[in-house]
């Protein structure tokens, strides 16, 4: 499975286009591009996770080595507290693009972390787990979520605390296309299970299988429905091979209610773009997405408000250089931020509505010469600010107007 970056994905189309003209066998033109695609420099391991505790502390957790560090700040990142170690005993971990440590706060105020543990393998992983009790000193020892344990994919986790009471976590699994090969069968992609924490986050049930086909190397999108229920939105794989989106409601001990198409772009590629959705349901109980996806042969970030009857208002975000744009909802504002390269430097830039996502007013927010995270957006008594992790500031909290 190769993993696109926005340069090889333009690469794929210009090699696609010249295959289409007959000056290149289509197999060479996508190898040509695959290549571009091996030979880019590591990623800066950026990722960081951001949260507003419940008295309205900002809390990020990000990578040092073999260890996730947590960093408080009572005053909105002007200055902050810490580190504290996340796990006291060294591991690997993965906090690049789509790989990131994920926040939660159970309905008892701990705080809980997640992470990717990378195997010995390459592209296999354990999802793991650590909580910080409410007013404790030290995080307890770090837990594996899931009960399988072979060597395989378990990676690209989310985590979500519902006001039941329940802790829900996501991650894609290839545990079904490892016995599809062993039957020398076929299998589209990898799969998305989740398991449920009855005990905030102490200890997990089995896990459920929500979904076969799902793309290797995307995030998952996961938030509350209006009722509470947790809803995930990933990036699919639908048959033959187009790479649009999926979502689907969770029950109590992780199953699916049902799982329906979300998007309907039908990018046709054989690679994964490492570029998953955002999703944010409002106060109506609308859900407004963004996603990356390939249209009529350009590459770009989406907007749009997932129904039954489909995409409704979808819309381009930002420039052709737009990436890993993220969505929240609070007290009737929606907003939308993503990092965009204008050749020189990455921006933060946004989009707000106060019209249920009919209608923005774009926002410009920051910029840095160095490299930086993906953007989030977090919320705190109806208001909305952006976490942007940069190479050279550090941590930055920028209110939304």
């Amino acid at each position: 499975m190769i993993e696109l970056t926005h340069a090889a994905i333009r690469l794929l189309l210009v090699a696609g286009l010249i295959a289409t003209a007959g000056l290149l066998p289509p197999l060479a033109a996508a190898h040509d591009a695959a290549m571009h695609t091996a030979a880019r420099p590591a990623r800066a391991e950026l990722a960081t996770a951001a949260a507003f505790g419940p008295d309205g502390t900002l809390y990020a957790v990000s990578k040092d080595g073999e260890h996730l560090q947590l960093f408080r700040s009572g005053d909105d990142g002007a200055s902050w507290r810490g580190p504290l170690k996340v796990n006291a005993r060294p591991e690997p971990i993965a906090a690049d693009g789509d790989s990131q440590p994920r926040i939660a706060f159970n309905r008892e105020g701990d705080l809980l972390v997640s992470w990717t543990k990378p195997l010995p393998r390459p592209y296999t992983g354990e999802i793991r787990l650590a909580r910080l009790p409410a007013g404790g000193a030290a995080f307890d020892e770090p837990i594996t979520v899931h009960r399988d344990r072979a060597e395989i994919t378990h990676r690209f986790q989310n985590i979500l605390a519902g006001p039941d009471g329940r802790v829900t976590a996501v991650w894609i699994d290839k545990r079904d296309q490892e016995a599809a090969r062993g039957r020398k069968q076929p299998y589209r992609g990898a799969a998305i299970y989740a398991a449920v924490s009855a005990d905030g986050g102490r200890s997990f049930a089995p896990e459920n299988r929500v979904a076969d086909h799902a793309c290797e190397c995307c995030r998952i999108a996961l938030t509350a429905d209006r009722d509470g229920t947790p809803i995930a939105l990933w990036r699919h794989v639908f048959a033959p091979n187009e790479r649009d989106h999926a979502i689907a409601r969770l029950k109590p001990d992780g199953a699916p209610e049902a799982v329906a198409r979300a998007t309907f772009d039908r990018w046709q590629v054989d690679a994964c773009p490492h570029h998953g959705p955002a999703l944010a349901v409002d106060e109506a109980g609308t859900r407004h997405a963004t996603w990356f996806n390939v249209r009529e042969g350009e590459g770009r970030v989406f907007y749009g408000r997932i129904g039954a009857a489909g995409v409704e208002g979808q819309m381009p975000v930002g420039g052709p250089r737009a990436a890993h744009a993220d969505i929240a909802t609070a007290d009737g504002v929606l907003a939308i931020v993503w990092k965009e390269f204008d050749g020189e430097r990455n921006r933060l830039r946004g989009l707000r509505s106060t019209d249920g996502g009919r209608s923005f007013v774009p926002l410009e927010l920051a910029a840095t010469a160095g490299a930086a995270d993906q953007p989030r957006l977090l919320a705190r008594a109806g208001r909305l600010y952006a976490f942007w992790r940069q190479a050279d500031e550090g941590f930055r909290l920028y209110p939304l107007p």
